[in-house]
C-alpha cells in the first residue's frame, strides 16, 4: 500500500534523475521500472532511457491480481489501446536530462533504432494467454525486454523457462528477461535467474538463488539470424502483414556492434534445480536477506528432535554454509553485512561454517517429563553437526508452577491427562497446550538474552517450525512455538520436508537428519502409556500425504467439500489403487473440512512464512477466505451424502466400481 502514497513516485523520479544526470545511461539503452502518475492515474511502467534522455514510458497492459498479488489495488492497466500520449516531466527530471526534455511519450510503443526495433513487456504480461510480445514481434520488434518481479515457488522455474523460450520460439527474436533477487520485505523470495533467449533457445542464464545484490548476465546475439528465420516463416509473415499497428518512437542510435571478432553466444543447457535443492537454497537465501536487513544478531530455534525443527535448523546451517562460500568467492557485500551483524568491523572472512553457525545460530531443547531420551539426543547431535550454540533444558518447573496457580484459583477441580483417567478432551488439550505455550515464552526470553550472556551484540529472531499441512489442518497450538518472527518452512508440505531431510543428511553434511526422519513424528505432550504413544497422524486423524492432497484441491483447484469429494472419489474410490469405499472417501472429506473450519481462526496469527507452495493457507494476502465457519457444513455435507448415494446406485447398475476411463464424468 506504499504505492498509494505520494512518496514512491516522487522518489522514483529523483533516483531516475540521478541516473540520467550522472551518466549511467551513456551509450547504454536502459529499461527501468517505476510507478508513474499520468493524467491523475497511477501506472506500473517501464521507462526506457539512453544517453541521459527518456525515450519512452511504457505502462503495463495486464496486471497481476491473483495469488500473492493485488496490483489493481494500486495501479490501473493502460486502457487507451496502442496509442502514445504526451507526459509532462517533473521539473527536476527535465533539468537532469541531456536535452532538457519537457515531455515524453507514454504508451505501449516500440523504439525504432537505426538498426533494430526494441520493445518491452512486464512480468505478468509474459504469463497471460495473449501476451504483448506476440503483437510486438509481429510488428518487427527484434529485441523484447522483460523487467520482472516473479517470486519463487517450488517447481515453478520450468514454467517460467517454457514461457520465455516460447516467447521467441514461434515468432523469433531476442527475449531479455530480468528478475528481482531477494526478500521483498515480506513472505516472498524473488529468485533471480535472469536470462537471454534467442529464437527459442537460451544463450545465457543467471543464478536462480544468489546472495548477491546485483548479477549481470550478458550474451552476444545475431539479429540477422532472427530476420532470416522470420522471413522464411510464411504464415508468420501473413499475420505480421495484417497485425495491429504498434506506434514507434524513432531513436537515432545504432545498437549493434559491427566488430568482426564478435560471435553469437551458443545455446546452453538450462540449469533447473531439483525441488530438494530449491528447499535448501531458497529459504536459506531468504533467511540471510531477512537477517541482514533486520540487523538482528542471529536466529533461535526451539529444537525438539523432531522433523520440522530439524529441517529449520538445517536451513539455517545451510545459510551459514552459503555465507562462507560467498565470502570465499569475494562477495564484499556479504562480508560487510556479516561484520555489521556480528559487530566486528575488521573480522576476517569466515572459513568454517560450523564456527560461523556457533555465532549466528542458537538452539534449545525444552524437555518435560513427557519428553524422550531419543528426541533429546537427536536435538543435541544435530545441533553439534550444524555448529549451533545449543543448550539443554527442562521446563517442568514452570509447568508445575502454572498448575499450582490453577489449583489456587480453581481449587475444586484438577485437570488430568487422558492417560491418567480424563474423559474430557478439554483437560487433555489444556495440559498439552500449557507445555507448548510456555516453550514459546521461554524461547523469546532466550532469544533476547542468550547473545547478552555471551557478550555478543543484538537479539535473535525466533524461527517458527510448523509446516503447511499442519497449518491447513490447524494441528498446532495457538501462541505456542508456532508463534515466532518468521518461518522458513511454513508453506512447504510435510511430504517434501521428508524428502528434503533424506537429501540434507547426505548433501548438507547433517547425517542426524536421517535419524530424525526414521522416527515417528510426535509432539511428546502426553504421558507415554504401555499401549499408547502420541503420534502426529493419529492425533490429526489423517495422514500428511492426504493433507497435502486436500490442500492442493482446496486452494489450487478451488474445491469446496462437494468438488473435493468428486475429485477424490476418482482418485481414492473403488477401482482406484487405494480402493476406498464411497462412504470412506466422503468421511475423509467431511473430517478434513470439519477440522479446517474449527481451526481456520489460527491463520490470523500464523507466523509469516516463506512462500513456497500455492496451497498455503496464509490469510495475510494469499488465501483470503474467512476465519469463522460453521463446522457443520450442513448444506455441503448433505450434498455429499446425496451425491454418494447417486454414485453408489449408478455403480450398482454398472455391476461394479466406476471404470477408470469413465471417472471424468463426475466433474460434469
Amino acid at each position: 500500500d506504499h504505492f498509494l502514497e505520494d512518496d514512491p513516485p516522487r522518489h522514483s523520479w529523483e533516483v531516475l534523475a540521478l541516473l540520467l544526470k550522472e551518466g549511467w545511461t551513456q551509450d547504454i539503452l536502459c529499461d527501468f521500472g517505476m510507478p508513474v502518475l499520468h493524467a491523475g492515474v497511477r501506472y506500473n511502467c517501464r521507462v526506457l532511457c539512453l544517453n541521459g534522455d527518456i525515450l519512452l514510458i511504457r505502462p503495463k497492459l495486464f496486471l497481476a491480481n491473483d495469488g500473492n498479488y493485488r496490483e489493481t489495488r494500486w495501479f490501473t492497466r493502460w486502457g487507451h489501446g496502442w496509442v502514445l500520449q504526451d507526459l509532462v516531466l517533473p521539473a527536476n527530471v527535465r533539468e537532469a536530462t541531456t536535452s532538457k526534455q519537457t515531455t515524453v511519450k507514454i504508451g505501449p510503443g516500440m523504439l525504432a533504432l537505426s538498426d533494430t526495433i526494441v520493445a518491452a513487456e512486464t512480468c505478468e504480461e509474459l504469463f497471460t494467454p495473449d501476451s504483448p510480445h506476440i503483437v510486438l514481434a509481429l510488428n518487427g520488434a527484434e529485441i523484447i525486454t522483460n523487467g520482472s518481479g516473479s517470486h519463487h515457488n517450488l517447481r515453478k522455474l520450468d514454467k517460467r523457462m517454457d514461457l520465455i523460450r516460447g516467447a521467441t520460439s514461434k515468432s523469433g527474436g531476442v527475449y531479455m528477461y530480468s528478475n528481482q533477487i531477494g526478500c521483498d520485505g515480506g513472505r516472498l523470495y524473488y529468485d533471480g535467474c535472469a536470462m537471454v533467449s534467442v529464437n527459442g533457445k537460451v544463450v545465457a542464464q543467471g543464478q536462480q538463488f544468489s546472495m548477491a545484490d546485483v548479477e549481470v548476465v550478458s550474451a552476444v546475439v545475431d539479429l540477422v539470424e532472427t530476420r532470416s528465420s522470420r522471413a522464411a516463416f510464411m504464415s508468420r509473415c501473413e499475420q505480421a502483414a495484417n497485425a495491429t499497428v504498434v506506434p514507434r518512437v524513432t531513436v537515432a542510435f545504432t545498437l549493434c556492434d559491427p566488430s568482426a571478432s564478435l560471435f553469437p553466444s551458443p545455446a546452453i543447457s538450462v540449469r533447473v534445480h531439483d525441488p530438494m535443492e530449491e528447499i535448501a537454497l531458497g529459504p536459506a537465501c531468504w533467511l540471510w536477506d531477512y537477517l541482514r536487513r533486520s540487523n538482528q544478531g542471529g536466529y533461535f530455534v526451539a529444537l525438539s528432535g523432531g522433523a520440522d525443527s530439524a529441517t529449520v535448523a538445517a536451513l539455517v546451517g545451510n545459510m551459514c554454509q552459503l555465507v562462507v562460500k560467498e565470502c570465499a568467492a569475494g562477495n564484499t557485500v556479504v562480508l560487510k553485512d556479516l561484520r555489521r551483524i556480528l559487530g566486528e568491523e575488521k573480522m576476517e572472512a569466515p572459513t568454517d561454517h560450523k564456527a560461523l553457525a556457533n555465532r549466528l545460530f542458537y538452539t534449545c531443547y525444552m524437555g518435560t517429563v513427557n519428553s524422550s531420551r531419543e528426541t533429546r539426543e537427536r536435538a543435541k547431535n544435530l545441533a553439534s553437526e550444524i555448529g549451533a550454540f545449543h543448550i539443554d533444558s527442562n521446563i517442568d518447573l514452570v509447568v508445575t508452577a502454572l498448575m499450582s496457580l490453577f489449583r489456587m484459583v480453581v481449587p475444586h477441580k484438577e485437570p488430568k491427562f487422558r492417560a491418567n483417567g480424563s474423559t474430557d478432551i478439554r483437560e487433555n488439550l489444556a495440559l498439552q497446550n500449557i507445555q507448548a505455550r510456555l516453550r514459546m515464552v521461554f524461547g523469546y526470553m532466550l532469544a533476547q538474552l542468550l547473545p547478552w550472556s555471551r557478550d555478543a551484540r543484538g537479539s535473535l529472531l525466533v524461527l517458527g517450525t510448523g509446516n503447511v499441512d499442519e497449518a491447513l489442518r490447524g494441528y498446532f497450538t495457538k501462541y505456542d512455538c508456532s508463534a515466532a518472527d518468521i518461518n522458513p518452512i511454513g508453506s512447504i508440505s510435510k511430504e517434501d520436508l521428508k524428502r528434503f531431510m533424506a537429501w540434507a543428511g547426505d548433501r548438507l553434511g547433517y547425517p542426524e537428519m536421517k535419524q530424525v526422519l526414521s522416527a515417528a513424528p510426535t509432539a511428546e505432550l502426553e504421558p507415554v502409556e504401555e499401549n499408547y504413544t502420541q503420534t502426529d497422524e493419529v492425533d490429526m486423524g489423517m495422514s500428511y500425504a492426504d493433507l497435502g492432497r486436500y490442500g492442493t484441491l482446496r486452494k489450487e483447484r478451488r474445491a469446496g467439500p462437494v468438488t473435493m469429494f468428486r475429485a477424490l472419489v476418482s482418485e481414492w474410490g473403488p477401482g482406484s489403487e487405494r480402493g476406498l469405499s464411497f462412504k470412506e472417501v466422503a468421511d475423509k472429506v467431511k473430517r478434513f473440512f470439519f477440522y479446517y473450519s474449527i481451526n481456520r481462526h489460527k491463520m490470523t496469527t500464523l507466523t509469516p512464512s516463506y512462500h513456497a507452495e500455492d496451497y498455503s493457507p496464509d490469510d495475510n494476502r494469499h488465501d483470503l477466505r474467512q476465519f469463522l465457519y460453521s463446522p457443520a457444513w450442513s448444506w455441503q455435507f448433505r450434498s455429499i451424502d446425496t451425491l454418494q448415494a447417486e454414485i453408489e446406485a449408478d455403480a450398482a447398475k454398472r455391476g461394479g466400481p466406476i471404470p477408470p476411463r469413465a471417472r471424468g464424468v463426475l466433474g460434469a
